[in-house]
């Protein structure tokens, strides 16, 4: 008996080394990383981003947006999160933002645009196809995202900046639980039940957010659900149904218009998940997969 316990437990270490070794060399994905790219600035202080590029270049590029609560910073970038798209080529742009309240979100968003005109302006410096870009984020990262899917577009050809007469648009989207309609928040625990901006954020959107009237306007310029057309880039979301922060009905809602348009798209619940999961990473890949559906990369 003490030589058949002895045997199971070298076998259980054996197995247990094995996965341990697997699951390291799988996060671990080979990179090299050029830090603290300015792509912009907003009151004088600098935007940044940081670059991830594989050994072996795909000529896709996928645009990471560093933002929870909208807030960003250089902590949030952890690249073992995005390793499943440098394992297949991907170049990952790791974008961050000022964060609110000191930046009002409205300004988040022109300067997350900002970042596609970056990047595709300098898009053969990192070997990437300008007309292979995604993006993919997370709660305020997914809004962002969704909001780069429906309101990027063509430049200003006139501009006096070069970057600012690059398209914004994106050409692939994959997110988690984002706020897609910030004037009908459901049952969120956000929600201030009288139609104002969610409650922990009403700084963040500034004083347009004080009075009904103009936070009308504001919140409906800053909701993805209303600019969604037939050439919205094919977008994937995964949501939990347990989520109380942002609830389900904020990507129910979206997808639905989505396909009432016949955009393509993909809708993936995570029954009994609330604001996140430890098991994400195992939907990066799936967000891989639809990037290598759609991107078609080389």
């Amino acid at each position: 008996m003490r030589r058949l316990l002895f045997w199971i437990g070298l076998l259980l270490t054996i197995v247990g080394s094995v996965i341990g070794s697997t699951y390291w060399w799988w996060f671990h994905a080979p990179y090299s990383l050029t830090p603290n790219i300015v792509y912009g600035q907003r009151d004088d202080k600098p935007l940044v981003m940081d670059v991830f590029q594989p050994p072996n270049h795909n000529g896709a590029g996928v645009i990471l947006m560093v933002s929870g609560g909208w807030k960003s910073g250089p902590g949030s970038v952890r690249p073992f999160m995005f390793a499943p798209f440098l394992r297949r080529g991907y170049t990952v742009f790791a974008v961050q933002h000022i964060s609110q309240p000191e930046c009002l979100i409205g300004d988040i968003v022109d300067d997350v645009l900002r970042s596609v005109k970056f990047i595709r302006h300098h898009a053969a410096d990192y070997k990437v196809n300008p007309d292979q870009l995604g993006v993919i984020g997370g709660s305020s990262g997914g809004h962002l995202s969704l909001m780069l899917g429906t309101r990027g577009g063509p430049g200003d050809p006139l501009a006096a900046d070069e970057i600012d007469r690059e398209s914004s648009a994106v050409q692939c989207v994959a997110c988690f639980y984002p706020p897609t309609d910030l004037l009908n928040l459901g049952t969120s625990t956000e929600n201030p039940g009288d139609g104002g901006p969610p409650k922990s954020f009403r700084k963040g959107f500034g004083p347009k957010a004080e009075a009904m009237d103009t936070w009308k306007e504001l919140g409906h310029d800053l909701s993805p659900i209303y600019y969604i057309t037939p050439q919205m880039p094919p977008t994937m979301i995964v949501h939990g149904d347990a989520d109380t922060l942002v609830t389900i009905d904020q990507s129910e809602r979206f997808i639905a218009k989505a396909e009432e348009l016949s955009c393509k798209v993909r809708f993936e619940v995570r029954p009994g998940k609330g604001h996140g999961w430890p098991t994400m990473f195992l939907d990066i890949v799936r967000f891989a997969d639809w990037f290598d559906e759609h991107l078609k990369p080389e």
